[in-house]
């Protein structure tokens, strides 16, 4: 009988390296296909589309996502023009900076002025930017706003609308109940979903919300409250998501559609714009990820400098726009709400308002200096916000 002989250690080695390798590409296939059946089962998006969603720039999530077409206006209204060179110094975190520095430094994308309803800056950072779209985040918010009172003034809504009159599917008895539209509108909800954008807690409140593949059975997860419906201020993006809801129920088709006919083609807009879904044929995240071009948002903000009118015709009544403009209230710190729209630290004395969208992203309007300032940016959450809107007033007052 011939007794077996180990192999020679190299074999050994090459074995044993081998066997190693198995065992951790086992490991990450199970880990691969236990993220997928963990993700489906609590109805989010897939863990390589959670990979993708870290690493894309923020002004660039479209791309992740199924999304709905708003197509652009069959009667483009073109920005009346009279370009000059961005240049100047601008008050910077206590000192003077050259405005374009400034612009660098907080990663900007597009820079916009308008005065007296013509485009008197223009400034990119590449020239492709110019015509591409970029993702609003909570700019959307305000849109949402816009067309709440549009509904409103038709008699189709009223703020003392509960949103479950509306939503009956979202009923659970108890205060919940007891939530009106004017409680979404400014913030004054009371749910209990966290305004946390942290990248690590992905499953969680709004961050939840960007990443479910199912935002009615999310939403519907989440209804409990940390205070009382109307009894306090607190900045809620679910509040919007509802609101976003609510219009395209009462109107009976998708939130892009009903974007499309009444604001879009209306304010001219001249490019095609999208608005992403929680899945294919899906509903639109209406708080947040309307995508369009820089010139198409800034015509958001002449609407409102107009008091709600786009050339002849009025699609905001002056009851809502002042609705708009009247701060109610406190959402953030320093920071005054009203129906969507933000009123930032200062806006006694320059009577300014502005849609704001996490990232950097702004739609600012001054109507004392007649003034719009659109701001697109891939910088940080909420950083520099009061700071910027101090460049945006030394800006408007630039305008004659």
């Amino acid at each position: 009988m011939s007794i077996p002989t180990a192999p020679p250690a190299p074999a050994r080695r090459r074995w044993r390296g081998r066997k190693a390798t198995l065992i951790v590409a086992t490991a990450l296939l199970l880990l691969v296909v236990g993220g997928f059946a963990y993700t489906a089962a609590i109805g989010m998006k897939n863990p390589l589309f959670l990979v993708r969603f870290l690493f894309t720039p923020r002004s660039e999530v479209e791309v992740l996502y199924d999304t709905r077409t708003i197509s652009a206006s069959p009667q483009p209204r073109p920005i009346p023009e009279h370009i000059q060179p961005l240049s100047g110094s601008v008050p910077w975190k206590g000192k003077s900076e050259d405005i374009v520095s400034v612009l660098h430094e907080t990663r900007t994308h597009a820079f916009l002025v308008m005065c007296n309803g013509t485009l008197v800056n223009e400034w990119y950072s590449e020239p492709g930017k110019k015509t591409a779209r970029e993702s609003s985040w909570s700019i959307a918010k305000s849109v949402v706003g816009l067309l709440v009172g549009q509904l409103i003034d038709e008699g189709k809504l009223s703020e003392r609308t509960r949103l479950v009159a509306v939503l009956p599917e979202f009923a659970i008895g108890g205060k919940f109940d007891d939530i009106t539209v004017a409680d979404l509108l400014d913030m004054k909800s009371g749910i209990d979903m966290t305004e946390d954008y942290a990248e690590y807690k992905p499953f969680a409140g709004v961050a939840g919300m960007q990443v479910t593949a199912d935002l009615p059975g999310y939403l519907m997860k989440h209804r409990t409250l940390f205070f009382a419906p109307g009894t306090q201020s607190a900045y809620r993006s679910v509040d919007a998501q509802y609101l976003s809801m609510i219009v395209a129920r009462i109107e009976g088709e998708p939130l892009a559609k009903v974007l499309e006919h009444r604001l879009w083609h209306p304010l001219g807009a001249e490019d095609v714009a999208t608005w992403n879904l929680d899945h294919a044929g899906g509903i639109e995240r209406g708080f947040g990820n309307l995508n369009a071009t820089p010139r198409d948002f800034a015509k958001l903000g002449l609407l409102a400098l107009a008091g709600g009118k786009a050339g002849d015709r009025t699609l905001i009544s002056p009851a809502w726009m002042a609705r708009i403009s009247t701060p109610v209230a406190e959402a953030e710190p320093g920071w005054m709400y009203a129906a969507q729209w933000w009123h930032p630290p200062g806006h006694e004395k320059n009577g300014d308002y502005t849609a704001i969208g996490v990232y950097g992203q702004f739609v600012y309007v001054n109507p004392k200096h007649h003034a719009v300032i659109t701001k697109l940016s891939d910088y940080g959450a909420q950083q520099d916000e009061a700071e910027l809107i101090d460049v945006f007033r030394s800006v408007a007052d630039g305008c004659h």
